[in-house]
């Protein structure tokens, strides 16, 4: 069996055997030839339905410690959400733009889920929390098509992705605070938060069925720059038409911050389901 021949073999039976969990389009667009004389285009309208974790830290008016909040145990609905992705291909070159628009919220009252600097909360601490959140992910990259054939395409890409996350947390403490003034105990507090990161991966799709209208499409990619590290991993499956695709898939995507940010981690972990139009 040659090398090429055995890459592609290899590549097929680990996708079918682990199917592990983005760009939408770029995983779901339909399967087709090279030609290098023509631009083909993808457009993808996809929903994202993802459990937020990960832990905030809100500045209080009063200059004193912090008080972080587990965005998990507070955030339980979207408000409101954008998501779409464009994906442009000439041969073996091509491009993609992925926008994520989400607004997220929630409130808990009475809760002990929060934690004022590195101080213990006394037994008899509670708290009304109102936490909402709005963020924008972006990424933008290029590929190359390093395999290609009916049953398998893989590209490997480069670019950069955009996080811009404004947290905002309204709280009212009750019980004994200890040395905290009791001005601290209630109010509002927002951080907002941008990051440039440039990132690496690759993505692709395995045709199967009688004549390939199924598929399974996975992605992933690892970056650095203003976070300390980024990285996602989707994978599902799909059937293609004549005018485009729809599919299925699960995401994971992680953010771990620099010591310096407000935001020390977050992550977003969820089905997607989609439908993509080519042309």
């Amino acid at each position: 069996m040659k090398p090429v021949q055995q890459i592609r073999r290899a590549i097929s039976v680990a996708i079918l055997a682990t199917a592990a969990g983005v760009p939408a389009a770029s995983m779901a667009q339909a399967p087709s030839a090279f030609d290098a004389s023509r631009w083909q285009f993808t457009a993808t309208l996809y929903g994202y339905f993802p459990s937020i974790g990960g832990k905030l830290a809100f500045p209080v008016d009063t200059g004193g410690s912090s008080i972080n909040v587990n965005a998990d145990k507070v955030i339980d609905s979207l408000k409101f959400a954008f998501m779409g992705t464009l994906d442009a291909n000439n041969g073996r070159w091509g491009m993609f733009t992925d926008l994520i628009y989400l607004d997220l919220g929630g409130s808990k009252s009475r809760v002990r889920d929060f934690s004022i600097g590195n101080i213990g909360l006394p037994a008899t601490t509670t708290a009304d929390l109102n936490l909402n959140l709005k963020g924008t992910l972006w990424t933008v990259a290029g590929e190359y098509r390093v395999i290609s054939d009916p049953s398998l395409k893989v590209d490997v890409l480069a670019g950069a992705r955009l996080f811009d996350i404004k947290p905002t947390l309204g709280y009212s403490i009750y019980g004994d605070l200890g040395p905290i003034r009791e001005a601290g105990r209630s109010g509002s507090s927002s951080v907002k938060e941008d990051f440039w990161d440039g990132i690496v991966g690759l993505k692709g799709r395995y045709a199967f069925g009688d004549r390939r209208e199924w598929f399974i499409p996975f992605y992933a990619d690892v970056g650095t720059g203003q976070s300390d590290l980024t990285w996602q991993v989707a994978a599902g499956v799909g059937y293609s038409y004549n005018w485009g695709s729809v599919f299925a898939m699960w995401r994971y995507l992680d953010y771990n911050f620099k010591s310096s940010s407000r935001i020390d981690n977050i992550n977003f972990n969820g089905p997607m389901l989609g439908v993509a139009f080519q042309w």
